[in-house]
């Protein structure tokens, strides 16, 4: 087991530089653009004194803003260098979401790309900072946004009011080494350096405040964990922006020395050949990423045996996409992790030791150095071996708290510094933790709880169904009834009397969902978690259109 480090992101990075200069750090597979570690360290500096040229200094707040991006890892690296705070923007926002983080994070210099499909990255900057198309680059002021000072475009276009990445490297020039060394000396681990937004799948987003120990740390013990070495190469599919994306899988890389095969925007076949052209050893994703490659058409084009493990989290994963994952995918050592922004993420995970039904049916045992505990929602006494209750946990993980928001973190984290998830989960007698649904997940169907994740794993054995989330449908009659939505896989048919009839006699009859919706996916955050509290609205809204009332 791994001590704690008290190095800084980048003292990490300049350590692999000096260490093994000319390994691969940073691959694109599909364009073939490839860094060496001491390549990317020099290109970081650079960025970094170009970040000093135009007024950062430790703790300013630097936002990205974009998808998995060349030189998305460069602003990290680069801020974190100078100790400013990176936020980490989710790639799907819309205006009014973006204005309420800019100005509740109280940004200063925001990195973007164009932006995805359906959203123009550069129009919602300008429409939330117009003043930048009738100023010089660096001087404009925004009315509505005081802090906003800077806007850079993550590439080589030129847009009005905005620097590009070229200039921001020029402009570091002007900067001597001895200044940026001088900065790097003042950053400590124990200083926020990441800030995420949770993702929203309850409330109003808040701004997870993250140190150096914090995520540094969780990456290094979550490698541990996976028997990462230097020879190991991650493909990494999910995005930066979220913790999956920069704590999991970049710092479990940074921290071991290991190979980041980047994918800029998840898509399966992008994937499947990285795997194949890198020989990738790890891949890791949420459920609905591994569904969608072990289902692409050309699967068997691929060679993907060089896999051997990965993490799938996220959200709550089935056994069954589990099994398949180890028999079609190669990743005979998939590994699932716990946690939540606000624990850095990792609360608990599976290791490559624990045996096959471990990593299938639990999330593991506490990270090291990380106490866990199960608590009465109700009483806050600590629960017995396999009796439900919500996961918390304490130590070096913990949040800083969420920004200029104590009300809130006080809330999450008592007085004896236990972070309180919100989630339900028993522990087994050796050990090992289960996480059986959300506290607000809970369906109660005329007083009697019920809990989605039991009815999910029954209803996946059904062979017609590629993917099922459980939810409550408002009732009447009973406060809320179950309600099974299901993708089914193609050509499969299925109707709802089918579904009520494989449960009969095999769960209790209240367990039994009253509505089963067909559809073709769910509502997701940017980082992939399925937003369950959509899905009530979704429910009713197609019982309406199938003139079936709700009672």
């Amino acid at each position: 087991m791994s001590n704690l480090t008290d190095w800084t992101i980048g003292q990490w990075l300049e350590y692999w530089a000096k260490e093994t200069p000319d390994k691969e750090y940073i691959v694109y597979s599909d364009r073939d653009l490839r860094f060496t570690w001491k390549q990317f360290d020099e290109r970081v500096d650079n960025m970094a004194k170009g970040l000093m040229a135009i007024g950062l200094k430790p703790g300013s707040h630097l936002g990205i803003w974009a998808t998995n991006v060349p030189d998305w890892l460069t602003f990290l690296y680069a801020g974190a260098k100078i100790g400013a705070v990176v936020i980490t923007i989710n790639t799907n926002y819309k205006q009014h979401e973006l204005e309420y983080l800019v100005e509740n994070s109280d940004l200063e210099t925001l990195c973007i790309t164009e932006g995805v499909f359906d959203g123009s990255y550069i129009d919602m900057t300008y429409e939330m900072f117009p003043e930048l198309k009738t100023s010089q680059r660096g001087y404009a002021k925004s009315a509505r946004f005081p802090k906003l000072k800077n806007v850079i475009f993550i590439g080589q276009e030129k847009y009005r009011g905005m620097y590009n990445t070229a200039e921001i490297l020029l402009l570091g020039k002007n900067i001597s080494d001895e200044k940026l060394i001088e900065t790097k000396n003042k950053v400590t681990c124990h200083d926020v350096v990441n800030m995420q937004y949770t993702s929203g799948t309850t409330g109003f987003p808040k701004g997870v405040m993250l140190t150096h120990h914090n995520i540094v740390n969780n990456g290094l013990f979550t490698g541990d964990g996976m028997g990462y070495t230097q020879n190991d190469k991650l493909c990494v599919c999910v995005p930066l922006f979220h913790c999956f994306g920069v704590v999991l899988s970049t710092m479990g890389c940074l921290t071991h020395g290991s190979t980041q095969v980047m994918v800029e925007k998840f898509d399966a076949l992008t994937v499947l050949a990285s795997i194949h052209k890198e020989r990738c050893t790890a891949l890791n994703g949420v459920p609905t990423m591994f569904i969608a490659e072990l289902n692409h058409p050309m699967f068997s084009m691929f060679d993907v045996s060089s896999l051997r493990t990965g993490i799938m989290a996220g959200s709550l994963c089935p056994i069954e996409l589990m099994r398949r994952v180890t028999k079609d995918l190669h990743v005979t050592h998939i590994t699932s992790v716990y946690g939540l922004t606000e624990s850095s993420p990792g609360m608990t995970h599976t290791v490559l030791e624990d045996s096959f039904e471990a990593r299938c049916t639990t999330v593991g045992k506490e990270y090291p150095h990380t106490e866990v505990k199960i608590v009465n929602p109700e009483t806050g006494e600590e629960c017995g071996i396999e009796e439900q209750g919500e996961i918390c946990c304490r130590g070096y993980l913990v949040m800083k708290g969420y920004y200029k928001n104590l009300e809130a973190t006080n809330e999450v984290i008592d007085k004896d510094g236990w972070l309180h998830s919100g989630d339900l989960a028993m522990k087994d007698a050796n050990g090992y933790y289960r996480i059986t649904g959300r506290i607000k997940d809970m369906i109660i169907r005329g007083g009697e709880n019920i809990y989605p994740r039991e009815i999910e794993e029954f209803l996946y054995h059904l062979e017609e169904v590629q993917d099922i989330q459980v939810a409550g449908i408002p009732s009447k009659k009973y406060g809320e009834e179950v309600g099974a939505f299901i993708i089914l896989k193609e050509n499969a048919a299925l109707t709802p009397e089918d579904v009520r009839e494989f449960c009969r006699g095999k769960i209790s009859r209240h367990k039994i969902p009253k509505y089963v919706l067909f559809v073709k996916g769910y509502p997701l955050t940017g980082s992939g978690k399925i937003q369950k509290y959509k899905l009530k609205d979704i429910g009713l809204t197609m019982l309406k259109e199938q003139g079936i009332e709700v009672i």
